[in-house]
């Protein structure tokens, strides 16, 4: 039997938006993230993928949307990533809290969870985000963008995602399969009584921990949902192996598919959510220089040869720039 490298945690999460505009103002003004890929749904080449990310677009760091107009929107449920939890640096809440005041960010009061303190919030979709506050060491992989908030605050890649299963415990199998240790269970606020949110690990120090949640509410996909979430395998030979686990766990992951800045494989896991498994390259710079990542819009592989006809056919967008810079042009 291969053995299977553990995962080192979450590789990317995406999501659905409506308005593109609305969606990357949000996401880089706001938010203070970086955009560091502008392309297309390579599924569904009507439709744009955005990429934001920390400065160098880190694995482990990366929200991407598909801003599909013509979709209703969606409700968060069972057999979802019902929560998404970002990093930021210890002592930032108030500050975040501030500038949500500023922009009109519809949040909720900080909570306290496995120790540590969280600010819940919604995009403008209503997708339910998080912001946890941690220590950020020296040697931290991630690297803040630092165009419209300070380095003291800005958001530095993943925290966890949290699933919401109506039976998590085939969910939890699997998550101990790709090599996630379970490291804490308490009750889970604001949700049903009696029931309880479980913490799994991954050994990584971004986008490490999932938590894995019991619910039986109805959802459905669509504007302010996730769409997948994306784990980790950095060579192809850690995704080979763990593709053959997740195989031998009885699901059914598809082959490889070169998604240009990565290699993925998509399988669901027993509860509905889709997982991705993704390669740590070739990376966001690979066809563009790292001073200008998000500049252009990039259509890989056999799309370059259709892009007057993809251009046409999506919606104008303007990359939010800082006031200082658009007044030095």
């Amino acid at each position: 039997m291969t053995e299977v490298t553990p995962t080192p945690g979450i590789h990317h999460v995406t999501c659905i938006a409506s308005d593109p505009q609305q969606n990357m103002d949000f996401w880089v003004e706001t938010l203070g993230l970086r955009l560091v890929k502008r392309s297309i749904n390579q599924d569904d080449p009507s439709t744009y993928h955005f990429f934001f990310a920390d400065a160098e677009g880190n694995p482990g760091t990366s929200m991407t949307f598909f801003p599909w107009e013509d979709h209703a929107q969606g409700k968060v449920g069972s057999g979802q990533v019902s929560r998404t939890a970002f990093r930021v640096p210890e002592g930032s809440l108030d500050y975040w809290e501030g500038r949500f005041d500023e922009y009109g960010v519809d949040y909720d009061d900080r909570v306290k969870r496995f120790g540590e303190t969280v600010l819940p919030f919604r995009d403008p979709d209503g997708l339910p985000v998080e912001l946890v506050e941690v220590e950020i060491p020296d040697d931290d992989p991630t690297e803040p963008w630092t165009e419209f908030v300070p380095e003291d605050a800005a958001i530095r890649g993943f925290h966890s995602v949290t699933l919401w299963l109506a039976d998590p415990e085939p969910t939890a199998d699997l998550l101990q399969t790709m090599g996630l240790e379970e490291v804490g269970t308490e009750q889970a606020q604001g949700d049903t009584p009696g029931d309880e949110r479980t913490r799994f690990a991954a050994t990584g120090s971004v986008g490490k921990y999932v938590d894995v949640l019991p619910t039986i509410q109805g959802g459905r996909q669509g504007h302010g949902t996730v769409h997948h979430v994306a784990f980790q395998t950095p060579t192809d030979e850690d995704q080979q192996s763990m593709r053959e686990a997740v195989r031998g766990a009885g699901l059914r992951p598809t082959s490889q598919i070169d998604r240009h800045w990565f290699r993925s494989v998509y399988f669901r896991e027993s509860g509905g959510i889709l997982f991705e498994l993704a390669t740590s390259g070739p990376g966001y710079d690979s066809d563009e220089p790292l001073d200008d990542l998000g500049g252009r819009l990039v259509l890989p592989g056999k799309f370059e040869g259709r892009r007057e006809e993809i251009e046409t056919g999506l919606t104008d967008v303007t990359i939010p720039r800082p006031a200082a810079a658009e007044a030095d042009d």
